[in-house]
């Protein structure tokens, strides 16, 4: 039974799958337009992360309505291009985000609420300073300290997967959103006023979900919470 204060995150490593059969299973799930999609890429890498990425979608959701195979599901894309249910398919009110990064895709699910992930490879090497002083809150970018990349990665995946979350689009100024990390592990985050958003609308969680990923979820909030996040490493239509 899926619980309305549950986040379930669906965790597939696209670098373990060489199948040829199940490659092809996965290849047929796909519609017109993400078959097109995947085409357009040029590396084999890319191809393969996005064909692993929509077998993951599809085979997800189906895991909640098993009536719709998962070839069946029908998507629309909103709020700068992200992907949801069309409207009266599903018998859950079920709303998805999906991030990948090297090594890593994953799949968020949650009931009736906005959810936004995002998961970064923390072994990918990036000029911390200088991306911390176009995105960061002044008091992120102090609080970078003696341990830029551990820090810098929470604070990015955050942002990230709050922003996925509203539906914005890479234009929004990340330095407008600010987390803080307390002591007792609570994150809390205050938003510029041009954003037009209310803390309190939000839950955030970090999870590092391999020793070398960071995930961030931001969640939208109910009275009365008490959210719970499961993750869940799968191969999809095997496991």
């Amino acid at each position: 039974m899926f619980d309305s204060s549950e986040v379930h995150v669906w965790l597939v490593n696209p670098g373990e799958l060489h199948d040829p059969d199940l490659l092809r299973e996965y290849h047929a799930l796909m519609n017109a337009t993400e078959r097109r999609k995947h085409d357009r890429y040029r590396l084999e890498k890319h191809r393969h992360e996005s064909l692993v990425t929509r077998a993951l979608v599809r085979t997800t959701l189906s895991r909640y309505c098993p009536e719709i195979a998962p070839a069946d599901w029908e998507f629309v894309e909103v709020a700068n291009g992200r992907p949801e249910i069309v409207d009266g398919q599903a018998s859950l009110p079920l709303r998805f985000n999906v991030s990948r990064t090297e090594g890593l895709i994953a799949c968020a699910v949650a009931l009736d609420r906005a959810v936004g992930v995002d998961i970064e490879c923390t072994d990918l090497r990036r000029s911390f300073t200088a991306i911390a002083e176009r995105c960061f809150a002044p008091a992120e970018q102090r609080h970078l300290g003696a341990q830029p990349a551990e820090r810098f990665y929470r604070y990015w995946t955050l942002k990230e997967a709050y922003v996925k979350a509203r539906g914005f689009g890479l234009s929004v100024p990340l330095n407008q959103i600010a987390f803080e990390h307390g002591d007792d592990g609570i994150i809390s985050v205050s938003f510029d006023a041009r954003l037009g958003d209310d803390p309190a609308r939000w839950c955030f969680r970090l999870e590092t979900p391999t020793p070398r990923h960071v995930l961030a979820l931001a969640v939208e909030t109910r009275p009365g919470d008490d959210l719970r996040v499961r993750l869940h490493p799968v191969v999809p239509l095997r496991s």
